[in-house]
Parts: structure tokens; sequence; C-alpha cells
């Protein structure tokens, strides 16, 4: 039987995919390839074999739960396989096993043939499993998850017992990584012919485990059929978009950011977005605030530059003649001084990333512009879109299209699975952890990609890196403990990671 050889972490394919164009194009591929969807069924049996015993290695007593389409035909696959290698396996389906149709059928048969015996879900026996397959709703699952369902996942997730999903933990979305009742919680989810964009964003984090990767032999043909459009970040593929520089550099090389915010009261999100675009490396940073909050600023930083932003003195040529790129938002308010300033900034030609209150101020006074990069969270996207954080966190990729297509330049969907989009592509970082869910992280990263920006990457390449280097400073940060850290804390490891 073939199986290729499986992925699993930094080895992970970066192409994603939805789970139509797995189902348009998995036939083609094997076609070219000389075999079946049936003979993919097979092969999918094996390489949940593979991951069974590579992540479950003592396990002695399997449960495997088939639902009534292919996903259970991968069970019966794999429960033939595991009976076979001299593994205990009880096989549990949902419904009438009789009713399955096509290549579960047939996969149904093959394991009978192995004198398996096809129990009801009434029978399962939880309590003596070492591990469970979930073979029960794969990729399919559009809408609620039915009551039946519902209520043996539920059985699952409280047994505590190890739980390995075949290509999806049931009731996760595969398009969206939305949950709209209750899915598995895996330990492990061993993912066919292409990876599905639901894994790696939403909630999925909390529900797939450890993730491998089987093409099944197909996977080249497959990606030469089926264009994505949605791709995962990796860090060491992207860090090179930073060159050494030159024994002849100086500050005038690297741009200036300026960096517009401070109300009165928060003079903490501009002085942690202006030292976050001076850690990255930009030439110069200046703060434009609240005249009362320079003080407070630039005591802590002296490499830092500021003037009080006075309603009656502003003038464009401090954008224009002296900023390469403007940072808009972070402890900005959305008073009059607030919106004032936002109109100003936005009246200029000079790239801006946009965050916090500035986003909230577009909602008003809605503008469409090539050269920025907008930085919503789920809260603001909702604000921008006029809708619910539910509906934004239903499907995430949506969000970040539609804003991408109302406000133009690049939009990042901040959350678990940051989502980055210029219109033609979605970018997903898989860096971060809960430890960054404290006040000052939005604006560290608008100063990092603000002073990548001004070091003259694009739009797309500050956005794509800072996302990495922000996450992975906070996952940097957090390797002794993720409760009580502070956005400052990630200051030396953005340090590092802009010197790859």
């Amino acid at each position: 039987m073939i199986s290729d050889q499986l992925k699993v972490k930094s080895s992970l394919p970066h192409s994603l995919y939805r789970a139509q164009q797995i189902k348009d194009f998995e036939g083609l591929a094997a076609e070219q390839v000389g075999t079946t969807l049936y003979g993919l069924m097979k092969r999918a049996g094996q390489s949940c074999y593979q991951v069974f015993t590579t992540h479950f290695p003592e396990a002695k007593k399997v449960l495997v739960l088939t639902g009534q389409g292919n996903n259970g035909g991968d069970g019966y696959v794999f429960a033939a396989i595991a009976k076979d290698a001299g593994i205990n396996v009880q096989l549990c389906q949902v419904g009438d096993a009789a009713q399955l149709t096509g290549d579960a059928a047939e996969a149904r048969n093959a394991w009978r043939i192995e004198h398996g015996i096809i129990d009801g879900i009434e029978q399962a026996d939880f309590e003596s499993a070492d591990v469970i397959v979930d073979a029960l709703l794969g990729i399919g699952l559009r809408g609620t998850v039915r009551a039946e369902y519902q209520r043996l996942i539920h059985k699952i997730n409280q047994t505590n017992k190890p739980v390995l999903s075949v290509d999806i933990p049931s009731g996760l979305n595969a398009d969206t990584g939305y949950i709209s009742d209750v899915a598995v919680n895996a330990d492990a989810t061993i993912c066919f012919v292409g990876l599905k964009q639901g894994l790696f964003t939403a909630r999925s984090a909390e529900y797939c485990g450890e993730i491998y990767f089987s093409g099944l032999g197909i996977e080249q043909q497959f990606s030469d059929l089926c264009h994505h459009t949605v791709s995962r970040i990796s860090y060491d593929d992207i860090c090179g978009y930073l060159t050494p520089r030159t024994r002849t550099s100086h500050k005038g090389f690297f741009g200036k950011t300026l960096v517009v915010g401070g109300n009165i009261g928060m003079p903490g999100a501009a002085r942690l977005a202006s030292e976050a675009a001076l850690r990255c490396g930009s030439g110069l940073v200046k703060v434009l605030t609240q005249p009362e909050n320079l003080l407070t600023i630039l005591s802590g930083r002296p490499e830092l530059m500021g003037r009080g932003a006075d309603l009656n003195s502003l003038d464009n040529k401090e954008i224009e003649e002296w900023a390469t790129v403007v940072a808009i938002g972070p402890g900005l308010g959305q008073d009059e001084w607030a919106q004032t300033l936002v109109d100003y900034a936005i009246a200029s030609e000079v790239p801006m990333v946009v965050d916090a209150d500035a986003l909230n101020l577009l909602v008003d006074k809605p503008k469409w512009k090539e050269n920025w990069i907008l930085t919503p969270h789920p809260g603001e996207a909702a604000t921008l879109l006029g809708c619910s954080i539910s509906n934004i966190e239903q499907d995430r990729f949506s969000a970040v299209r539609n804003l991408q297509r109302s406000f133009g330049g690049i939009v990042v969907l901040k959350g678990a699975g940051t989502l980055i989009c210029d219109g033609k592509k979605i970018f997903i970082a898989n860096v971060g952890n809960p430890g960054m869910a404290s006040g000052g992280m939005g604006d560290v990263l608008s100063g990092i990609i603000a002073g990548l920006l001004a070091q003259g990457l694009d739009s797309l390449q500050a956005s794509i890196l800072g996302v990495s280097i922000h996450g992975l400073a906070a996952d940097a940060a957090a390797k002794s403990d993720e409760r009580g850290l502070l956005a400052s804390d990630l200051f030396p490891h953005i340090r590092n990671l802009v010197n790859p």
C-alpha cells in the first residue's frame, strides 16, 4: 500500500485550500498517477495508521468512530490495517452501515473480509480505549452539526482520552475554522491531499492538536491542477527581505517613521509603537502627540524625537517633507483632536499604517487608499464592516477580503491565525500565544510594520514579515510563562529577529 512521507510542523506545505477544491481536483490528480478515489482512501487509512503509531506508540486498544461519508471510509481502512497489525480495534458506526455507498461501502466490505465487527455507537467502549479515532464528519460539514453527532462529540470530549482526527476534527469547518455547535478536541489531526485553510485560523488551534499531512502520492499533481489563493507564512522564507547593512550605512538610509497618537492619558501606546519602529531598524522616529505627553514619552526613550500636536499649527509639510511612513492610531482616541489628525494624515500621499482608534474614525469618513496598511482586530473589523464580532469570526477569510475591497491597500486581520490580504492572496501567520492578550501588543505591531516600511520594504513584505516578527517575538518572550507577558517584553526579541 502506497503512502508518501508524513509531514509535520515546519515541513507542512505552505499552500492552503478550501474543501470544494479538494473534492474538485483530487480525482483528476489520482487519475494522473494511475489510481482511483478508493485507492486514495486506502492510502489515507495507511497514513492514518502511521500517525497512530507515531503519535500514540504505546496504544494497544483503539476505538474507531465512523460517520456515513468518505471520512468514515478512511476509518474503516485504518481499522483493518490496525487489526492486521495486532491492535485491539472496536469500530462503531453512526447510523446503518448497510446504507454506506461508493468508496465508503467498499471500505466497509474490506473490513468485514478481515472479520471485522461493526458495532453501533451505543456499544462504544470509551473507557477501555487507549485512543479514539474520529472519522465522523470530515471536510464536508456545512452549517450546524446534527443532534446525534453533537451528543457523540460531547461524549468524546468528556472521556479525556487521546483523539486522532481523520482529515479534520469533526465539527470544525474546513474552510473557515468556525465551530457552529461543538467540535472534537483532537490531540492529533492527519490531513490529506491539501491542507485545509480552516485548520490555521479562528478557533482551530484549540481543536486540531498536532497537525500531520500526507499528500497520498498526488500532492504535486493536485497542486499543479488547483490554484491556491491562501498561503501559510514561514519566517525562514521571508526574513531575507531584510538584507545585511553595508559598512557605510547611516540613519538616512533607513527611513523616517512618524507615529501619530497618544491622546491625553494614553502616552504609552504611542511610546510602544515608536520604540517598536526603532527596534526593528527605522533610521529616525518622531512622535506627534498631545503636548503634555511629550515629556513622558521622550524621557524613557531619548532616541525618539517628538512634537506636540497643536490643532492650530498642523502643517502637512511635517508628513510630506519629513516622514517616509506614518503610523497613526496608537492611543489616538476619537475626539476632535484625533479626527483632525486622521484627516491631516490621510490628506498626504505618504504610506501609512492605520490602527486602533484611527480605524474606528474611518467609519464616518471612509476612504480607499492603495498605499496604506490597516491592522484591525476583530472588534475594529466589525466596526468597519458594520457587523458583529461573531460575524467576523464565523468567516475571517471573507471578512479580510471584504475589508480590503472596501478600503484598499493591505489589511491585517489580527487574531489567532492572523490573516494578511492584498486583494489577490491571503497569507496566514500561525505565530503568537495567549500571553499576547494584553494592552499594547497591537501598538507594537503597528510600529514594527511602519519601521519595516521605512526601510524600503513594500507594503505586503512589511505586513507579512512584521506579523511574523511580532508573533515570534511574543513566543520567545513567553517561553517561561504566558500570563503576565507585557508588550514591552517583546523588544529584545524583535531586535534578534530583524537580524537573522
